[in-house]
């Protein structure tokens, strides 16, 4: 030590202090380095871990003066381990000696004690509590400065228990005339009534004062308080209403005079304040006509006079606009405030044309005519280079999209995308199918841009895209010619990086590749050999993934079916593949190498797809489940006429049964043929409507074939034809009835397209008694189902009879059920119960048809 301090300095303490120079020299080894000290090593440290030894090293060292309750160097200790806590090192042994110095009367110590409690202490630990008395002790102090500590650390650290124990004192200090500390305790009451909404009205009374003060800081507190207290309770919201008049005349005076030149932020008067106001006003006056007609002058003259060219200026009209917006607002005021967002667009800061974009487009559904007017300056905005501008640009283009402006917008869009980024090039693709899906002049314009949008944005379309041109095509006849010859034009002249564009070229040219060789295109006819060439290129080729692959594999078996010229070649080129490391890709060239050799096959297992009606990104999307009924889907136009009605003899008649002259297209009669009663000669079965009423008069009609509703005699043993072989599950049962369930449970009647029908057994038969089965069905689907109905068919030895149901309406994703029970007879022993169910239903204007089997019945005696 002597060294250190030299030995001048050693001889004059001893000089100075005599006898007292060993106590001195104690007191001066144990003085700590000062706070400036350690924050100049800390910087000084080039590394991490130098930085963590000196942190250390300086810890331990407090951690030993800590332990003196009588070391006079307790402030500055506590200094230093504010400083190690704000560098993210532990600090938490501090937190005692924190209070220790908040229960001294020095305000020094208080000051450092409040600081570090705040610091070192939140309201999830317990031992912030045992700061509750010595906050209750200053909150009631003498001096404004030791209250004005008390209150700051109250409002920063407060829990639940703690504001309730002293939300007494915050109301008594709101209500004092000393505007240093009803400042402070107004920011306080505003953190207990976030804290505890119960405690609002322990403030009401004493918040209208507030607003009648004339210092800023003050009358700033009482506004934020009463904009919290508003949005937590509608009770109190409507007790304020009644101070907009009051509010407008606070800021009309800051408008027009001013409270104070030491307010004024470069010649604005308090912009601040003036937020604050605009805050609270947009709370009182959303969904009120009233408070909203009596703020509408005042929020047009800080629009009109506002300065623009001042960052403050347009800090106060973006408020405005937001209060604009959110309030029940004349329409001219609407247009004045969209024109002030737009003159933001044109200003050379990034973050007010954000801001703009980003308000503009919550503004398009209140008034899209008025955002309309600023289209050309929001595409210019596309090409900004800050990529966030340009992300809120793209999104409010698209949501500006109409019929009227579909054409020029997309000539934007268009021309963002060759050179969007690739983040972008996803959502850009999919909102651009999307919008126009919805809002294209016609079908041709459709198909033109999105093989467009195909084509510039590679391999960045996301899925839904594919399945949506390919839908498109699908459902509409007179895009089928054209759309072959486009996509063949443009995966010939491509590189085929494009993955997305030729998987739904490859699927076009697959269904529809006698089209693309008949078609008279203007580039010229298209021949088989060209075609065959572009899958020769498509398929070997490592760019092309196994995905496209399987899309080029699967068209290549379909084009033998069309092709007359190349089936040769076509062979060779699947034949190739047999051998292919993937999985699928080989199954695929095996199956199909075997099947292209049967020439009796091929042409009934490749023909045309169905339509597909809906596609993932539109709103009806409703998969077309192909084991339904053969009437749930309409035959395409093309198709001859006949054809399909062959395949759906095919699918009914039995071994040995010919093909009907006439099949039945009767959405009724198509339930009875399915269990034989199609011109076999067999009784049919019952069938109910879904009204439940006239079941003598509809059993006697030629509705189901003129059949009655006797009991009819059990059949020959030699019948040739058994209605039910065809379908798995519908077999005859065998007569031991041992395996039924011992509890009555549900069984899944339905499960097609997103509706689900559960089926439940109410009552056994009971005698001659009838049993009671229960249908109870769900929508999964995203849009509502209206006019549901049932059709049900049993087994000739049974009745049924449908009851009226609970409705005939399902809403979206599952929120109702429908009821409906039906009733069943037995008028024969000579059979299971078996039941078929078809239901119809209306979804976005377009009728659907789904059905399903049911052969067991949990808890039903057969």
């Amino acid at each position: 030590m002597k060294k250190a301090l030299g030995k001048k300095t050693v001889e004059e303490l001893k000089s100075r202090f005599g006898k007292s120079f060993g106590k001195v020299m104690k007191i001066t080894l144990k003085k700590p380095i000062k706070l400036r000290d350690l924050v100049e090593q800390v910087r000084d440290a080039r590394t991490a871990a130098e930085e963590r030894a000196i942190v250390d090293r300086e810890s331990a060292n407090i951690r030993d003066s800590l332990r003196d309750d009588d070391s006079p160097w307790k402030c500055r200790n506590i200094a230093k381990l504010l400083y190690i806590h704000m560098l993210g090192f532990p600090a938490h042994f501090g937190q005692i000696e924190c209070m220790k110095l908040v229960a001294q009367p020095k305000f020094t110590g208080k000051r450092i004690g409040y600081l570090g409690a705040m610091l070192l202490l939140d309201e999830r630990s317990e031992v912030h509590l045992l700061l509750t008395n010595s906050l209750k002790n200053d909150l009631n102090a003498s001096t404004q400065f030791v209250t004005g500590l008390a209150l700051c650390t109250l409002g920063s650290i407060c829990s639940v228990e703690m504001c309730r124990d002293l939300a007494g004192e915050i109301e008594r200090l709101v209500k004092c005339n000393n505007t240093y500390l009803k400042k402070k305790a107004t920011l306080c009451a505003f953190r207990i009534v976030r804290k505890v909404p119960e405690l609002i009205d322990m403030f009401i009374s004493c918040t209208r004062s507030l607003l009648e003060e004339k210092n800023h800081g003050v009358l700033m507190g009482g506004i934020t308080l009463v904009s919290e207290m508003c949005e937590r309770s509608p009770d109190v919201l409507n007790h304020f209403k009644k101070l907009v008049p009051d509010l407008v005349w606070i800021l009309k005076n800051l408008l027009m005079n001013g409270y104070s030149h030491e307010h004024d932020v470069t010649g604005i008067s308090d912009p601040f304040l003036q937020v604050k106001i605009l805050r609270l006003l947009r709370i009182l006056g959303r969904n009120d006509t009233r408070a909203s007609e009596e703020m509408n002058d005042i929020l047009a003259q800080v629009a009109t006079n506002m300065e623009t060219t001042k960052n403050v200026g347009n800090a106060i009209l973006y408020e405005t606009v937001l209060t604009i917006m959110a309030i029940k607002s004349e329409g001219g005021l609407r247009v004045l405030a969209v024109n002030v967002l737009g003159r933001f667009l044109l200003n050379p800061d990034e973050n007010i044309r954000y801001v703009a974009l980003n308000t503009l487009l919550k503004t398009v559904s209140i008034d899209n005519s008025a955002v309309q007017l600023h289209r050309t300056t929001i595409a210019e905005c596309l090409k900004d280079p800050d990529i966030s501008i340009r992300r809120r640009a793209m999104e409010l283009s698209f949501a500006l999209i109409n019929k009227a402006n579909i054409a020029d917008m997309t000539k934007e869009i268009l021309t963002f995308l060759e050179t969007a980024d690739p983040e972008f090039k996803s959502e850009c693709s999919s909102k651009m199918y999307v919008a126009t899906e919805r809002y294209s002049p016609n079908y041709r314009w459709h198909l033109d841009t999105m093989i467009t949008v195909l084509q510039l944005a590679g391999n960045y379309v996301p899925d839904e895209v594919v399945s949506g041109m390919i839908q498109l095509i699908s459902s509409h006849t007179e895009l089928q010619s054209c759309a072959a010859v486009k996509l063949f034009r443009a995966i010939q002249n491509d590189n085929l990086n494009a993955q997305p564009l030729q998987q739904v070229a490859f699927w076009t040219i697959g269904e529809f590749g006698d089209y693309l060789i008949q078609s008279d295109d203007e580039s010229g006819n298209v021949s088989e050999d060209e075609v065959v060439t572009v899958f020769e290129r498509a398929l070997p080729s490592s760019l092309t993934t196994v995905i496209t692959k399987a899309y080029v594999m699967m068209a290549l078996a379909k084009l033998a079916t069309r092709f007359g010229s190349t089936i040769d070649r076509i062979r060779a080129l699947v034949h190739q593949h047999q051998g292919h490391l993937n999985l699928e890709l080989q199954q695929r060239a095996i199956e199909f190498t075997n099947l292209l050799r049967k020439d009796d096959l091929k042409h009934g297992l490749l023909e045309r797809m169905p339509v597909i009606l809906h596609n993932s990104l539109n709103a009806a999307a409703t998969p077309i489940d192909e084991s339904s009924s053969v009437e749930s889907v309409e035959a395409p136009e093309k198709t001859a006429a006949g054809e399909n009605d062959v395949v759906v003899a095919d699918l009914l008649r039995g071994v040995g049964e010919s093909v009907p002259a006439a099949p039945v297209k009767s959405f009724a009669n198509d339930l009875l043929d399915i269990f034989g009663s199609g011109g076999n000669g067999q009784p049919a079965p019952m069938l109910a409507p879904s009204n439940g009423g006239g079941i003598a008069d509809l059993l006697n009609s030629d509705f189901f074939g003129g059949a009655n509703n006797t009991p009819a005699s059990k059949p020959a043993p030699a019948v040739l034809f058994d209605p039910f072989a065809m379908f798995p599950g519908l077999g005859r049962a065998s007569s031991d009835s041992s395996n039924v369930a011992s509890e009555p449970k549900g069984v899944m009647a339905i499960n097609a397209n997103g509706i689900e029908v559960q089926l439940y057994v109410n009552s056994d038969f009971d005698g001659g008694e009838a049993c009671t089965l229960r249908l109870v069905t769900s929508n999964n689907n995203p849009i509502k189902i209206e006019q549901f109905r049932f059709q049900a068919a049993v087994t000739k030895a049974f009745q049924i009879e449908l009851l009226p149901p609970s409705g005939e309406t399902l809403n979206a994703n599952g929120d109702n059920t429908l009821t409906q029970l039906a009733k069943v007879r037995r008028i024969a022993n000579d059979q299971q119960l078996k039941m078929r169910l078809k239901a119809s239903y209306v979804m976005n204007s377009s009728t659907h048809n789904i059905q399903g089997d049911i052969t067991s019945f949990p808890g039903l005696s057969q």
